[in-house]
Protein backbone atom coordinates (compact mmCIF):
# COMPACT_ATOMS: atom_id res chain seq x y z
CA UNK A 1 0.00 0.00 0.00
CA UNK A 2 2.66 2.60 1.25
CA UNK A 3 4.76 1.80 -2.52
CA UNK A 4 1.46 2.62 -4.18
CA UNK A 5 0.95 5.93 -2.25
CA UNK A 6 4.49 6.74 -3.17
CA UNK A 7 3.49 5.64 -6.95
CA UNK A 8 0.58 7.94 -6.80
CA UNK A 9 1.90 10.72 -5.24
CA UNK A 10 4.90 10.95 -8.01
CA UNK A 11 2.97 10.74 -10.62
CA UNK A 12 0.28 13.08 -9.58
CA UNK A 13 3.69 15.61 -9.07
CA UNK A 14 5.19 14.65 -12.18
CA UNK A 15 1.66 15.57 -13.89
CA UNK A 16 1.80 18.91 -11.33
CA UNK A 17 4.86 19.80 -13.09
CA UNK A 18 3.86 19.02 -16.83
CA UNK A 19 0.51 21.41 -16.18
CA UNK A 20 2.83 23.93 -14.78
CA UNK A 21 5.61 23.89 -17.93
CA UNK A 22 2.39 24.05 -20.21
CA UNK A 23 1.30 27.22 -18.53
CA UNK A 24 4.99 28.55 -18.30
CA UNK A 25 4.84 28.13 -22.02
CA UNK A 26 1.81 29.87 -22.99
CA UNK A 27 2.79 33.43 -23.34
CA UNK A 28 3.00 34.68 -26.97
CA UNK A 29 3.44 38.02 -28.79
CA UNK A 30 0.31 39.40 -30.18
CA UNK A 31 1.97 42.31 -31.66
CA UNK A 32 5.12 44.40 -31.94
CA UNK A 33 4.11 48.20 -32.57
CA UNK A 34 7.25 51.16 -32.99
CA UNK A 35 6.55 54.46 -31.84
CA UNK A 36 9.10 56.88 -32.83
CA UNK A 37 9.64 60.52 -31.79
CA UNK A 38 12.27 63.09 -32.13
CA UNK A 39 14.45 62.32 -28.89
CA UNK A 40 13.39 58.18 -28.39
CA UNK A 41 11.92 55.61 -30.33
CA UNK A 42 9.67 52.86 -28.05
CA UNK A 43 8.98 49.44 -29.44
CA UNK A 44 5.97 47.97 -27.39
CA UNK A 45 5.31 44.19 -27.50
CA UNK A 46 1.81 42.86 -26.75
CA UNK A 47 1.83 39.09 -25.23
CA UNK A 48 -0.94 37.37 -23.89
CA UNK A 49 0.57 37.27 -20.20
CA UNK A 50 3.59 38.82 -17.77
CA UNK A 51 6.83 38.59 -20.17
CA UNK A 52 9.50 36.29 -18.42
CA UNK A 53 12.45 38.28 -20.19
CA UNK A 54 16.19 39.31 -19.59
CA UNK A 55 18.17 41.65 -22.59
CA UNK A 56 21.67 42.57 -23.22
CA UNK A 57 23.00 44.77 -26.01
CA UNK A 58 25.76 43.86 -28.54
CA UNK A 59 27.99 45.96 -30.94
CA UNK A 60 30.26 45.89 -34.00
CA UNK A 61 26.92 45.76 -35.35
CA UNK A 62 25.12 47.37 -32.54
CA UNK A 63 22.24 45.20 -31.37
CA UNK A 64 19.22 44.64 -28.61
CA UNK A 65 19.08 41.22 -27.94
CA UNK A 66 16.06 40.14 -26.03
CA UNK A 67 15.21 36.75 -24.46
CA UNK A 68 11.58 35.86 -23.62
CA UNK A 69 10.89 32.16 -21.58
CA UNK A 70 7.33 30.79 -21.16
CA UNK A 71 7.15 31.06 -25.01
CA UNK A 72 4.20 28.90 -26.61
CA UNK A 73 6.15 26.19 -28.93
CA UNK A 74 6.53 27.61 -32.52
CA UNK A 75 5.45 31.21 -31.95
CA UNK A 76 6.78 33.29 -34.38
CA UNK A 77 7.18 37.33 -34.22
CA UNK A 78 3.72 38.71 -36.15
CA UNK A 79 4.69 41.55 -38.34
CA UNK A 80 6.49 44.96 -37.25
CA UNK A 81 3.32 47.89 -36.99
CA UNK A 82 5.56 51.02 -37.95
CA UNK A 83 8.90 52.02 -38.52
CA UNK A 84 12.23 54.25 -37.49
CA UNK A 85 15.16 55.36 -38.94
CA UNK A 86 17.40 53.51 -35.53
CA UNK A 87 15.58 50.23 -35.84
CA UNK A 88 16.85 48.81 -39.01
CA UNK A 89 15.49 45.39 -37.77
CA UNK A 90 13.25 43.67 -35.51
CA UNK A 91 13.89 39.71 -36.05
CA UNK A 92 13.67 36.29 -33.86
CA UNK A 93 14.23 32.91 -33.27
CA UNK A 94 12.77 30.12 -31.05
CA UNK A 95 13.44 27.25 -29.00
CA UNK A 96 11.57 25.08 -27.69
CA UNK A 97 9.71 27.54 -24.84
CA UNK A 98 11.86 30.88 -25.71
CA UNK A 99 12.21 33.59 -28.42
CA UNK A 100 15.45 35.19 -28.80
CA UNK A 101 14.30 38.83 -30.77
CA UNK A 102 17.08 40.82 -31.49
CA UNK A 103 16.69 44.81 -32.81
CA UNK A 104 19.43 45.41 -35.66
CA UNK A 105 20.39 49.23 -34.63
CA UNK A 106 21.72 51.53 -36.73
CA UNK A 107 23.64 53.25 -33.87
CA UNK A 108 24.22 52.43 -30.14
CA UNK A 109 21.47 53.25 -27.68
CA UNK A 110 20.97 53.48 -24.49
CA UNK A 111 17.92 51.24 -24.18
CA UNK A 112 15.33 50.55 -21.19
CA UNK A 113 13.74 47.55 -21.41
CA UNK A 114 10.25 47.27 -19.28
CA UNK A 115 7.32 45.11 -18.32
CA UNK A 116 3.64 47.40 -17.96
CA UNK A 117 0.70 45.72 -16.93
CA UNK A 118 -2.84 45.73 -18.56
CA UNK A 119 -4.34 49.05 -18.91
CA UNK A 120 -7.17 49.14 -20.92
CA UNK A 121 -6.97 49.27 -24.01
CA UNK A 122 -3.74 47.35 -23.93
CA UNK A 123 -2.73 44.19 -22.21
CA UNK A 124 0.03 42.75 -21.02
CA UNK A 125 3.27 44.76 -22.41
CA UNK A 126 7.57 44.64 -22.86
CA UNK A 127 7.92 47.87 -23.86
CA UNK A 128 11.65 49.16 -25.31
CA UNK A 129 12.60 52.81 -24.87
CA UNK A 130 15.71 53.39 -27.23
CA UNK A 131 16.75 57.29 -26.32
CA UNK A 132 18.37 59.64 -29.82
CA UNK A 133 21.81 61.32 -29.35
CA UNK A 134 20.72 64.45 -27.86
CA UNK A 135 21.94 67.36 -29.80
CA UNK A 136 24.76 69.29 -27.49
CA UNK A 137 22.96 72.66 -26.20
CA UNK A 138 24.16 75.76 -27.50
CA UNK A 139 23.59 79.15 -25.59
CA UNK A 140 19.94 80.57 -26.33
CA UNK A 141 20.63 83.19 -28.77
CA UNK A 142 20.84 86.70 -27.94
CA UNK A 143 17.15 88.30 -27.55
CA UNK A 144 16.16 90.62 -30.58
CA UNK A 145 14.91 94.20 -30.17
CA UNK A 146 11.45 93.06 -31.21
CA UNK A 147 11.21 88.99 -30.94
CA UNK A 148 8.18 87.06 -31.33
CA UNK A 149 5.73 85.98 -29.00
CA UNK A 150 6.46 82.28 -28.90
CA UNK A 151 3.37 79.48 -27.62
CA UNK A 152 4.20 76.20 -26.93
CA UNK A 153 1.03 74.35 -28.07
CA UNK A 154 0.65 70.47 -26.58
CA UNK A 155 -1.35 67.94 -28.56
CA UNK A 156 -2.62 65.99 -25.50
CA UNK A 157 -1.46 61.88 -25.52
CA UNK A 158 -0.27 60.56 -28.27
CA UNK A 159 1.49 57.45 -29.44
CA UNK A 160 1.26 54.49 -26.50
CA UNK A 161 -1.37 56.75 -24.67
CA UNK A 162 -4.18 56.81 -26.58
CA UNK A 163 -6.53 59.06 -23.97
CA UNK A 164 -9.75 59.18 -23.46
CA UNK A 165 -12.00 57.21 -26.35
CA UNK A 166 -15.11 57.86 -26.97
CA UNK A 167 -19.02 55.80 -27.47
CA UNK A 168 -17.97 54.94 -31.35
CA UNK A 169 -14.09 54.08 -30.35
CA UNK A 170 -12.62 57.50 -31.44
CA UNK A 171 -9.28 58.25 -29.94
CA UNK A 172 -8.60 61.49 -27.46
CA UNK A 173 -5.15 62.34 -29.18
CA UNK A 174 -6.70 61.99 -32.62
CA UNK A 175 -8.45 65.37 -31.71
CA UNK A 176 -5.96 67.25 -30.17
CA UNK A 177 -2.94 67.15 -32.98
CA UNK A 178 -5.58 68.78 -36.10
CA UNK A 179 -6.42 70.99 -33.62
CA UNK A 180 -2.94 71.66 -32.31
CA UNK A 181 -1.67 71.88 -36.07
CA UNK A 182 -4.01 74.24 -36.71
CA UNK A 183 -3.65 76.56 -34.39
CA UNK A 184 -0.30 76.29 -35.05
CA UNK A 185 -0.85 77.94 -38.64
CA UNK A 186 -2.82 80.76 -37.56
CA UNK A 187 -0.30 81.55 -34.61
CA UNK A 188 2.56 81.35 -37.38
CA UNK A 189 0.29 83.69 -39.62
CA UNK A 190 0.58 86.47 -37.28
CA UNK A 191 3.60 89.07 -37.87
CA UNK A 192 4.77 89.51 -33.92
CA UNK A 193 3.87 85.29 -33.07
CA UNK A 194 5.11 82.28 -33.29
CA UNK A 195 3.95 78.51 -32.87
CA UNK A 196 6.33 75.55 -31.32
CA UNK A 197 4.55 72.38 -31.57
CA UNK A 198 5.35 69.80 -28.61
CA UNK A 199 4.44 66.99 -30.12
CA UNK A 200 4.29 67.08 -33.79
CA UNK A 201 3.27 63.46 -34.75
CA UNK A 202 1.76 60.42 -32.61
CA UNK A 203 3.99 59.43 -30.47
CA UNK A 204 4.30 59.63 -26.54
CA UNK A 205 5.64 62.09 -24.45
CA UNK A 206 5.77 62.43 -20.81
CA UNK A 207 4.31 64.95 -19.13
CA UNK A 208 7.69 66.47 -17.61
CA UNK A 209 9.32 66.22 -21.04
CA UNK A 210 6.29 68.74 -22.65
CA UNK A 211 7.62 71.47 -20.41
CA UNK A 212 11.19 70.37 -21.09
CA UNK A 213 10.31 71.22 -24.79
CA UNK A 214 8.66 74.49 -24.07
CA UNK A 215 11.60 75.86 -22.07
CA UNK A 216 14.00 74.57 -24.41
CA UNK A 217 11.97 76.63 -27.04
CA UNK A 218 12.23 79.77 -24.36
CA UNK A 219 7.74 80.09 -24.81
CA UNK A 220 5.86 82.48 -23.46
CA UNK A 221 2.94 80.33 -22.77
CA UNK A 222 1.69 76.44 -23.00
CA UNK A 223 -1.22 75.36 -24.31
CA UNK A 224 -2.19 72.06 -23.58
CA UNK A 225 -5.07 70.47 -26.00
CA UNK A 226 -7.25 67.57 -24.53
CA UNK A 227 -10.97 66.53 -24.80
CA UNK A 228 -12.41 65.61 -21.29
CA UNK A 229 -14.48 62.14 -20.38
CA UNK A 230 -16.56 60.76 -17.67
CA UNK A 231 -17.94 58.05 -15.90
CA UNK A 232 -21.43 59.03 -17.86
CA UNK A 233 -22.23 60.26 -21.05
CA UNK A 234 -24.20 63.41 -20.30
CA UNK A 235 -21.56 65.97 -19.11
CA UNK A 236 -20.43 68.49 -22.21
CA UNK A 237 -18.97 71.72 -22.80
CA UNK A 238 -15.73 73.23 -23.54
CA UNK A 239 -13.32 74.12 -20.05
CA UNK A 240 -10.10 75.73 -19.18
CA UNK A 241 -7.77 74.43 -16.80
CA UNK A 242 -5.06 76.17 -14.22
CA UNK A 243 -2.75 74.95 -11.92
CA UNK A 244 -4.50 74.55 -8.44
CA UNK A 245 -1.75 74.34 -5.19
CA UNK A 246 -3.66 71.80 -3.56
CA UNK A 247 -6.18 68.74 -5.54
CA UNK A 248 -8.94 69.47 -7.70
CA UNK A 249 -12.50 69.86 -5.67
CA UNK A 250 -14.80 68.93 -8.70
CA UNK A 251 -15.52 65.52 -9.10
CA UNK A 252 -14.62 65.68 -12.74
CA UNK A 253 -10.91 67.49 -11.96
CA UNK A 254 -10.35 64.59 -9.77
CA UNK A 255 -10.93 62.39 -12.65
CA UNK A 256 -9.07 64.68 -14.46
CA UNK A 257 -5.66 64.09 -12.40
CA UNK A 258 -6.65 60.43 -12.24
CA UNK A 259 -6.39 60.29 -16.31
CA UNK A 260 -3.33 62.07 -15.69
CA UNK A 261 -1.73 59.03 -14.01
CA UNK A 262 -3.44 56.76 -16.39
CA UNK A 263 -1.67 58.32 -19.30
CA UNK A 264 1.38 57.60 -17.54
CA UNK A 265 0.65 54.07 -16.69
CA UNK A 266 0.19 53.77 -20.52
CA UNK A 267 3.08 55.29 -22.07
CA UNK A 268 5.92 53.77 -19.13
CA UNK A 269 5.80 53.65 -15.53
CA UNK A 270 9.76 54.10 -15.39
CA UNK A 271 8.68 57.77 -15.10
CA UNK A 272 6.20 57.73 -12.69
CA UNK A 273 8.72 56.43 -10.02
CA UNK A 274 10.99 59.30 -11.39
CA UNK A 275 7.73 61.80 -10.77
CA UNK A 276 7.31 60.95 -7.24
CA UNK A 277 10.67 62.21 -5.96
CA UNK A 278 9.95 65.42 -7.46
CA UNK A 279 6.33 66.62 -5.61
CA UNK A 280 8.45 67.75 -2.69
CA UNK A 281 10.72 69.70 -5.05
CA UNK A 282 7.33 71.08 -6.84
CA UNK A 283 5.72 71.69 -3.60
CA UNK A 284 8.05 74.15 -3.10
CA UNK A 285 8.63 75.77 -5.95
CA UNK A 286 4.86 77.01 -6.63
CA UNK A 287 6.13 79.17 -3.72
CA UNK A 288 8.75 80.96 -6.06
CA UNK A 289 7.76 84.48 -6.97
CA UNK A 290 8.36 83.52 -10.86
CA UNK A 291 5.39 80.29 -10.14
CA UNK A 292 3.12 83.11 -9.09
CA UNK A 293 3.73 85.96 -12.03
CA UNK A 294 2.84 82.42 -14.33
CA UNK A 295 -0.55 81.22 -12.38
CA UNK A 296 -1.82 85.12 -12.15
CA UNK A 297 -0.57 85.16 -16.17
CA UNK A 298 -2.55 81.44 -17.29
CA UNK A 299 -5.66 83.07 -15.10
CA UNK A 300 -5.93 85.95 -17.10
CA UNK A 301 -5.09 84.02 -20.71
CA UNK A 302 -7.69 81.36 -19.22
CA UNK A 303 -10.41 84.19 -18.97
CA UNK A 304 -9.52 85.17 -22.67
CA UNK A 305 -9.83 81.44 -23.91
CA UNK A 306 -13.19 81.13 -22.13
CA UNK A 307 -14.59 84.16 -23.64
CA UNK A 308 -13.59 83.18 -27.01
CA UNK A 309 -14.35 79.18 -27.03
CA UNK A 310 -18.22 80.01 -25.52
CA UNK A 311 -18.55 81.78 -29.26
CA UNK A 312 -18.27 78.50 -30.64
CA UNK A 313 -19.17 76.19 -28.21
CA UNK A 314 -20.85 74.91 -25.13
CA UNK A 315 -19.22 75.56 -22.13
CA UNK A 316 -18.77 73.27 -19.25
CA UNK A 317 -16.90 76.26 -16.71
CA UNK A 318 -17.89 79.69 -17.29
CA UNK A 319 -14.24 79.98 -14.81
CA UNK A 320 -11.33 78.84 -15.24
CA UNK A 321 -11.28 75.29 -13.18
CA UNK A 322 -8.39 74.35 -10.82
CA UNK A 323 -6.23 71.13 -10.68
CA UNK A 324 -2.84 69.68 -9.63
CA UNK A 325 -1.80 68.43 -13.31
CA UNK A 326 1.99 67.57 -14.35
CA UNK A 327 1.46 69.77 -17.37
CA UNK A 328 0.50 73.30 -15.69
CA UNK A 329 3.57 73.03 -13.12
CA UNK A 330 6.68 74.41 -15.14
CA UNK A 331 7.40 77.45 -12.60
CA UNK A 332 8.82 79.63 -15.62
CA UNK A 333 6.07 79.52 -18.28
CA UNK A 334 2.70 80.30 -17.63
CA UNK A 335 0.12 77.31 -19.25
CA UNK A 336 -3.18 76.33 -19.24
CA UNK A 337 -5.18 73.10 -20.42
CA UNK A 338 -7.93 73.18 -22.78
CA UNK A 339 -10.35 70.76 -23.01
CA UNK A 340 -12.45 71.63 -26.02
CA UNK A 341 -15.34 69.05 -24.89
CA UNK A 342 -16.34 65.73 -23.18
CA UNK A 343 -15.53 62.50 -25.86
CA UNK A 344 -17.62 60.65 -23.51
CA UNK A 345 -20.75 62.38 -24.67
CA UNK A 346 -22.04 60.63 -28.46
CA UNK A 347 -23.17 63.65 -29.81
CA UNK A 348 -19.88 66.05 -28.65
CA UNK A 349 -17.89 63.59 -30.08
CA UNK A 350 -19.14 63.18 -33.62
CA UNK A 351 -19.05 67.73 -32.80
CA UNK A 352 -15.25 66.95 -31.84
CA UNK A 353 -14.32 64.54 -34.55
CA UNK A 354 -15.90 67.38 -37.20
CA UNK A 355 -12.84 69.15 -39.25
CA UNK A 356 -15.17 72.26 -39.47
CA UNK A 357 -15.62 72.51 -35.48
CA UNK A 358 -11.79 71.73 -34.95
CA UNK A 359 -11.09 74.80 -36.98
CA UNK A 360 -13.53 77.19 -34.99
CA UNK A 361 -11.90 75.87 -32.09
CA UNK A 362 -8.43 76.60 -33.33
CA UNK A 363 -9.71 80.40 -34.19
CA UNK A 364 -11.60 80.68 -31.05
CA UNK A 365 -8.01 79.93 -29.20
CA UNK A 366 -5.56 82.22 -31.31
CA UNK A 367 -8.20 85.31 -31.07
CA UNK A 368 -7.76 84.69 -27.03
CA UNK A 369 -4.04 84.55 -27.38
CA UNK A 370 -3.86 87.37 -29.69
CA UNK A 371 -6.19 89.22 -27.34
CA UNK A 372 -4.04 88.60 -24.37
CA UNK A 373 -0.76 89.41 -25.73
CA UNK A 374 -2.11 92.63 -27.22
CA UNK A 375 -2.94 93.83 -23.70
CA UNK A 376 0.09 92.48 -22.00
CA UNK A 377 2.79 91.91 -24.56
CA UNK A 378 6.35 90.55 -23.18
CA UNK A 379 8.54 94.11 -23.04
CA UNK A 380 10.72 92.80 -25.82
CA UNK A 381 8.30 91.58 -28.14
CA UNK A 382 6.98 93.02 -31.53
CA UNK A 383 3.74 93.28 -29.81
CA UNK A 384 5.16 95.66 -27.24
CA UNK A 385 6.91 97.46 -30.05
CA UNK A 386 3.73 98.24 -31.86
CA UNK A 387 1.89 99.05 -28.47
CA UNK A 388 4.59 101.77 -27.91
CA UNK A 389 4.32 103.21 -31.08
CA UNK A 390 1.21 104.88 -30.18
CA UNK A 391 0.30 108.13 -28.72
CA UNK A 392 -2.36 109.66 -26.64
CA UNK A 393 -2.91 113.10 -27.95
CA UNK A 394 -2.70 115.92 -24.35
CA UNK A 395 -3.50 119.10 -23.91
CA UNK A 396 -1.06 121.93 -25.56
CA UNK A 397 0.16 119.04 -27.74
CA UNK A 398 0.33 119.75 -31.77
CA UNK A 399 0.97 117.01 -34.64
CA UNK A 400 4.62 118.92 -35.17
CA UNK A 401 5.59 118.51 -31.90
CA UNK A 402 5.03 115.44 -32.23
CA UNK A 403 6.50 114.57 -35.49
CA UNK A 404 9.45 116.31 -33.98
CA UNK A 405 9.23 114.29 -30.58
CA UNK A 406 9.00 110.73 -32.52
CA UNK A 407 11.37 111.99 -35.33
CA UNK A 408 9.20 111.48 -38.07
CA UNK A 409 7.66 113.64 -40.39
CA UNK A 410 4.45 115.62 -40.42
CA UNK A 411 3.45 113.47 -43.56
CA UNK A 412 3.64 110.05 -42.49
CA UNK A 413 1.55 111.07 -39.48
CA UNK A 414 -1.29 112.57 -41.31
CA UNK A 415 -0.92 109.13 -43.81
CA UNK A 416 -0.60 106.46 -40.80
CA UNK A 417 -3.59 107.81 -38.88
CA UNK A 418 -5.75 109.06 -41.88
CA UNK A 419 -6.04 112.99 -41.46
CA UNK A 420 -6.78 115.52 -43.58
CA UNK A 421 -5.35 118.23 -41.74
CA UNK A 422 -3.02 119.45 -38.33
CA UNK A 423 -5.42 119.47 -36.56
CA UNK A 424 -5.74 117.02 -33.91
CA UNK A 425 -7.86 116.73 -30.58
CA UNK A 426 -7.22 115.89 -26.37
CA UNK A 427 -7.66 112.27 -26.20
CA UNK A 428 -7.19 111.50 -29.50
CA UNK A 429 -4.88 107.99 -29.78
CA UNK A 430 -2.51 108.64 -33.16
CA UNK A 431 -0.42 105.34 -34.13
CA UNK A 432 3.60 106.51 -34.72
CA UNK A 433 4.41 105.16 -37.85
Amino acid sequence: MKNNYYKIKGCFLLLLGALSFVAQASNEVQSVRVWPSPDNTRVVFDLTAAPEHKYFTLDKPDRLVIDLNGIKPGSSLPAVSGDTGLIKTIRSSSDKNSMRIVLDLAHASKATVFALPPTPPYGHRLVVDLPEPQPINMPPPAIRAARDIIIAIDAGHGGEDPGSIGPSGFYEKNITLPIARQLARLIDSQPGMKAMMVRTKDYYLHVNRRTEIARGQQADLLVSIHADAFTSPQPRGASVWVLSLRRATTEVGRMLEQTERHSELLGGVAEIIKDSANERYLAQTVLDLSMNHSMVTAYQVANEVLGELGKVAHLHKKEPQAASLGVLKAPDIPSILVEVGFISNPQEEKLLKSPSHQSQLARSLFAALKRHFEKSPPADSLFAQQRAREHRVSAGESLSLLAQRYNVSIDDLRSANQLSSDSIRVGQTLRIP
